[in-house]
């Protein structure tokens, strides 16, 4: 799951946050993202580290068709007029709705499973019943 205390984006959370933004990448194609603009390589982004990649951006840095350049693209922040205040509140907020789809995923699991549990019992009555119902029938 996604939490907002540790402060960084793996490469889990950076699936999730290319998926909700339209722009799903490969698995090697996250990898690389993160790798460009990793500057202490702990393979996940710091808050710094994603500010580099609007920065590279707007100097023109970015490949055209690298997953880096469609999350500045779609991304709903322009740091040159937001500033870093806005950008932080931007990665603070991903970190967050990424955090309530992954809760809300694994609420909606939760259910699917109790709802298989509950048909399994039912299902298991039922052949009880029928098993005692035949021994009467005899």
């Amino acid at each position: 799951t996604f939490r907002l205390a540790d402060g960084f984006i793996d490469l889990m959370e950076l699936k999730l946050m290319m998926e909700k933004l339209g722009a799903p990448q490969t698995h090697l194609g996250l990898k690389n993202m993160i790798k460009e603009v990793d500057e202490d390589l702990d393979s996940k982004l710091s808050f710094r580290e994603f500010l580099l990649i609007f920065r590279k951006a707007a100097a023109g840095e970015l490949q055209e068709d690298s997953g880096l350049h469609a999350l500045a693209r779609l991304s709903e922040i322009d740091v040159s007029t937001e500033g870093v205040k806005g950008a932080k509140n931007f990665f603070e907020a991903k970190v967050q709705a990424i955090n309530e789809a992954s809760r809300f995923e694994e609420e909606i699991k939760a259910e699917q499973e109790e709802k298989k549990k509950q048909a399994e019992e039912l299902r298991q009555r039922k052949a009880a019943f029928k098993e005692l119902q035949s021994t009467f029938k005899q």
